[in-house]
């Protein structure tokens, strides 16, 4: 169950389902769009190891059965997040998972898997819909930035509240080496860094990419954003920067938003977040 608060159950919610690929579990749940509370419990599997498409499809496959019985039956839109930039529905990289997922036609795959159209989705960059919409970034306008500290660095990027897709800024290079080696909030556990100590090096990536986009906000997620007074108080960026508000249940809730016609979505005032231009398949 998540520590999330689930929507009351209304007669007709516009829902749908969000699941979230990451290296070590696969997670997931119903959202009601209208509020993006969970709609069901919150489901987690231990990532299949290897991760390759052949164990991680019936596993996808198993979660979104799960949630729409959770949800009451009856088909639902499903969105699925992954880590990898995602260009015509294929994975590009594979950082965290099997090198299987290499140029794979990921999208078509969970679609024939679950029996449903899937929409597939950059995790941060549905972490970042769901924060825009839902969260931190809610009403605000000009050059906004999430980025995601967990295991790598990811990164989503919103002008004027519209999704600038597949950006990689873990991987900038700093010090002769990519970013996310350093300023992840994994480092800081492999490395037994103190606050003070991790945060030099968070903030030491987050001004190079300041320097790039000159970003007039950066929302910081994943889990560590709980402990946000222990390091945000100690970055030096010129921007303001703010913890997420949906922390590691950001991937679920902006992959079922990514997944949904918009029009089943009641938007709240602020700028429109477009949810990506690519219609979902026939």
């Amino acid at each position: 169950m998540t520590d999330r608060p689930t929507s009351r159950r209304r007669a007709g919610p516009p829902l749908a389902i969000g699941i979230d690929i990451g290296g070590s579990g696969i997670k997931g749940a119903a959202v009601d769009l209208a509020t993006g509370a969970f709609a069901s419990p919150r489901h987690r599997i231990p990532t299949p190891q290897p991760s390759g498409p052949a164990a991680v499809l019936p596993t996808v496959r198993h979660l979104a059965d799960l949630i729409e019985q959770d949800a009451g039956g009856g088909r639902r839109p499903v969105g699925v997040t992954f880590p990898a930039p995602i260009i015509d529905g294929s994975t590009m990289t594979a950082a965290n998972v099997d090198a299987d997922w290499v140029g794979y036609p990921a999208e078509t795959a969970l679609s024939s898997a679950v029996g449903s159209q899937v929409r597939l989705i950059n995790d941060a960059d549905a972490a970042g819909l769901a924060e825009m919409r839902y969260g931190a970034g809610r009403g605000e306008k000009g050059t906004v930035l999430l980025l995601t500290l967990g295991t790598g660095v990811g990164s989503a990027l919103f002008v004027d509240g519209r999704l600038v897709p597949n950006t990689e800024l873990g991987h900038l290079e700093i010090r002769g080496k990519g970013a996310e080696k350093r300023s992840s909030a994994a480092q800081r556990t492999i490395r037994r860094l103190s606050w003070p100590e991790w945060a030099a090096l968070l903030d030491e990536h987050m001004r190079a990419i300041e320097r790039l986009f000159w970003p007039d906000l950066m929302i910081l997620g994943g889990g560590v954003s709980k402990n946000a007074a222990r390091f945000v108080p100690l970055l030096t960026v010129r921007c303001r920067v703010v913890p997420a508000e949906l922390k590691g249940d950001a991937g679920i809730v902006g992959a079922a938003l990514f997944a949904a016609p918009a029009s089943w979505s009641r938007r709240p005032a602020g700028p429109p977040t477009d949810p990506g231009a690519r219609p979902p398949a026939e």
